[in-house]
């Protein structure tokens, strides 16, 4: 094991004194360690910190990043710290766990060591000042390591649902054989749009589609940036062999259509959904047919398709 004090290649080296303080630091930490981690435990819970927590995870965890801190104290190296950060922050994020309280825990234990410093130096105050000037630095240091691995895990896990929700609120669906629908409610901002794009083109690839519906019925309004985009997503799905049919447009879509001019006749366009599918359905060459075939199944909706043959 490396030196207390000891930096990586690169790194200003400590003096020797601090060295020589730390050292003695990392010794009292170890020797009490007991004693403090349960110090340390008592004072989470007594400030009503990791409450979705039992008391004896509380404890294992206090046991862990205590032992995890000193040997970053005596080694000078944070990757293990960090490590033990990153997988203590996937465990705790999805029980609700909050970044204020990872803060609030970490300065809870350098109020510990340093009260434990205290009095143990009290009688000598420059010896104590001495040693508050080498640990404040890499406690510093082990604070923002501990607190930014958890953000870190918390942005990504955010970042992870957020795609999950747009993947939920963008479904491509495959209403039957070679023909796809893909209903849009809510705001599409320009990140929504690209991912949207990203997935009628995997689903026309994957589904062989011939025709795809887009239905914006649920989209109040959309900026030019977008509503360009949209006529790309329509222009791309064209080049993989599929005829676009978007439904739902609104007067004010239609208006950011037309300033930004794009050619209406090129796109093809229908009052609603259900007026949309029959025109999909007509492309691919499906016919309705009564089947006892007298006009009175046909009232009754007892119809049947026919694919073509």
């Amino acid at each position: 094991m490396k030196g207390a004090g000891a930096r990586r290649a690169g790194e200003p080296a400590i003096s020797e004194l601090t060295s020589m303080l730390l050292h003695e630091l990392v010794a009292h930490l170890r020797q009490n360690r007991t004693q403090l981690r349960e110090e340390w435990a008592r004072r989470i819970t007594d400030a009503k910190l990791l409450t979705v927590m039992t008391k004896d995870e509380v404890f294992a965890e206090a046991t862990s990043v205590y032992d995890n801190y000193v040997e970053a104290l005596e080694t000078g190296t944070f990757e293990a710290l960090q490590a033990y950060a990153h997988n203590l922050s996937e465990r705790i994020i999805p029980r609700g766990v909050e970044t204020d309280e990872v803060v609030g825990i970490v300065l809870l234990l350098r109020d510990v060591l340093a009260r434990s410093l205290f009095a143990r130096h009290q009688a000598d105050f420059d010896k104590l000042n001495r040693i508050l000037d080498a640990y404040e630095p890499a406690a510093n240091r082990i604070a923002i390591t501990v607190a930014v691995g958890f953000v870190q895990e918390r942005e990504r896990t955010i970042r992870e649902q957020q795609e999950a929700i747009r993947e939920l609120s963008t479904p491509v669906l495959q209403v039957r054989e070679r023909l796809l629908i893909l209903p849009i409610i809510g705001v599409i901002d320009p990140q929504r749009a690209r991912q949207l794009t990203e997935q009628l083109l995997h689903g026309i690839r994957t589904n062989r589609a011939r025709v795809v519906v887009i239905d914006i019925t649920g989209v109040a309004a959309m900026d030019s940036h977008v509503a360009n985009h949209l006529v790309l997503t329509v222009e791309a799905s064209r080049l993989l062999g599929a005829t676009v049919i978007v439904t739902g447009l609104s007067p004010e879509i239609a208006q950011t259509l037309v300033n930004i001019g794009v050619d209406l006749g090129k796109m093809n366009t229908v009052g609603d959904l259900q007026g949309g599918l029959e025109e999909a359905e007509r492309l691919l060459g499906y016919k309705v047919l009564p089947v006892d075939g007298g006009p009175a199944a046909e009232m009754r909706g007892d119809t049947r398709w026919k694919s073509p043959s």
